[in-house]
């Protein structure tokens, strides 16, 4: 049992098959009583990545619904959520100060850091920090978080 920050990139792997799905949804699966904490602002960007299939027609309009019923479905019930709050808009601000990252990606870094300090502060273990992006993953090792990409795991 662990904790485990997992931005965007992460969650779309539970719901649409892909390199390193199988490695999350054994992950995530409710029964091995980890908890999977993410940031408000990745149910937009997974609605977004499932629109985005849809477009390039690599997903059908009936399975987006699906896909969509099960997100909401999961997200509700099954992660803790990191709101977007003033000191999360703060510490993303500062994280594109020193890295090259887009700002969704900044608001991942710094709610996974603040999920972080909150957790040691009481004595628990920090989240493992999970993405499939490897500048994301670079800037999160450097500001000390362990790491892992679920595209290592095939």
């Amino acid at each position: 049992m662990a904790d485990y920050y997992a931005d965007s990139s992460v969650l779309v792997k539970r719901h649409v098959n892909e390199v390193g799905s199988s490695w999350f949804r054994a992950l995530a699966d409710p029964a091995t009583g980890n908890v999977i904490i993410t940031s408000r602002v990745s149910i937009i960007e997974v609605y977004s990545a499932f629109n985005r299939r849809v477009r390039e027609a690599s997903l059908s309009v009936v399975d987006y619904a699906q896909l969509a019923a099960d997100f909401a479905s999961t997200y509700g019930t099954e992660y803790q959520i990191v709101e977007l709050t003033e000191v999360v808009a703060d510490r993303a601000r500062e994280i594109l100060e020193h890295y090259s990252l887009r700002a969704y990606d900044s608001i991942q870094l710094a709610s996974a850091l603040i999920t972080s300090e909150v957790l040691q502060a009481a004595g628990i273990s920090a989240p493992i920090f999970l993405a499939a992006d490897d500048l994301l993953l670079n800037a999160a090792r450097a500001e000390a978080l362990a790491i892992d990409n679920p595209n290592v795991h095939p």
